[in-house]
């Protein structure tokens, strides 16, 4: 029989249907490969406890996506991890420290490079210890505190707008959506002063609070270390009571407005407690100074710590809340912004850290992200 290259090939599609179906030879998974958690966990899911801080041992840094401005790389520092798909991306407005011979304001892009800065002028430069405040205004400027010298507002040049002076002030100023502005007193305060005070745009106090009302009495009474209270923070609720952070008592109390202290809270739990705020979920978030250095959350009703992020070796400072759930905290030589789950997903550190032992007031010491 005589075959032709049809034939063939017809033959071929037969043997071909024919045949049965083969299976892929199953490839194994990497051994380190890892499933990624979901960036939003079930909100009945009770949060772990964050794991401690510890520097990346390499760089990471990813190229951004997000669009941001651009400005001068600084030498002292860098940004060693940004992952933009879980980082709030912005810019961080920070006071800046570690050059006792420099002291500045700096606002840096995701890059760590420096898209504004307001350098303190050279006879105010002994005014910074122990660390000074600093926030960003919805009009674009920036109001600052400068401990044992005033308060002051500037503009984006630089130029001084609003001030109030005193040798009495500490470590934080806070702008009211009424126009006031709350000082805290803390500086050497003894026990007749008032530790916090609410002054007008002309430099008039509308109200104060006197912790001597509440806490002439033991165990407070007797303390001392800079000052009474040393009061370092204080914040205007939406019910119209204020938070205050007591330093030297190691508590953070809630006073309405008559100066009655309604909550206490920390007791035996805070040490050297700054920066308080409430949560949208009526949490507390602070920045645990020492012993150990963590921000941590806790839940008002029960004292429950029900989040941390531990950073040894540092004075942890600040710890803000972002939208997302992160949280930006700042220490003397790092600042990082952190998730629920405790990955760091944004870090800013000194390419030098600075060791506990030097001056308190070195360092970074607050930090507010802008979007």
């Amino acid at each position: 029989m005589r075959c032709t290259l049809a034939t063939f090939a017809i033959l071929g599609l037969i043997l071909s249907a024919c045949a049965p179906a083969s299976t892929p030879t199953p490839i194994p998974a990497s051994p380190s490969a890892t499933i990624a958690a979901p960036t939003n966990p079930p909100p009945s899911l009770t949060p772990t406890l964050a794991p401690t801080y510890t520097p990346a041992p390499s760089p990471t840094r990813v190229t951004p996506t997000p669009a941001f401005p651009r400005g001068k790389v600084d030498p002292d520092w860098s940004v060693d991890v940004y992952d933009p798909e879980l980082a709030v991306s912005g810019t961080t407005l920070f006071a800046d420290n570690h050059n006792l011979a420099a002291p500045r304001i700096v606002e840096a892009n995701m890059l760590g490079e420096i898209v504004w800065e307001y350098r303190l002028p050279e006879n105010w430069r002994q005014y910074t210890n122990p660390g000074f405040d600093i926030e960003p205004l919805a009009n674009g400027n920036v109001l600052f505190v400068l401990p044992r010298k005033g308060a002051f507002e500037i503009d984006r040049a630089g130029k001084v707008v609003w001030s109030y002076l005193t040798e009495q002030i500490s470590h934080d100023a806070d702008r009211l959506p009424n126009g006031n502005t709350l000082v805290v007193f803390g500086a050497m305060d003894r026990m007749n002063d008032a530790q916090v005070k609410e002054i007008n745009p002309r430099g008039e106090i509308v109200w104060a609070w006197y912790a001597r009302d509440q806490f002439n009495r033991a165990p407070y009474k007797e303390i001392s270390e800079e000052g009474w209270t040393h009061t370092n923070a204080a914040s205007r609720l939406e019910n119209g009571d204020t938070l205050i952070s007591l330093r030297n008592f190691h508590v953070v109390v809630q006073v309405d407005p008559k100066g009655a202290v309604v909550k206490t809270y920390g007791e035996g739990l805070f040490r050297y407690p700054h920066d308080p705020q409430v949560l949208a979920n009526g949490n507390i978030l602070l920045a645990n100074h020492v012993e150990p250095q963590r921000a941590i959350e806790i839940d008002p009703q029960t004292g429950q710590v029900v989040w941390q992020f531990v950073m040894p070796g540092q004075l942890v400072r600040d710890a803000n809340r972002l939208p997302n759930g992160n949280t930006l905290i700042t220490g003397s030589s790092a600042i990082v912004q952190v998730t629920r789950q405790g990955k760091i997903v944004w870090q800013l550190k000194l390419r030098t850290p600075l060791d506990k032992s030097d001056a308190p007031g070195r360092g970074f010491y607050k930090a507010e992200l802008i979007r």
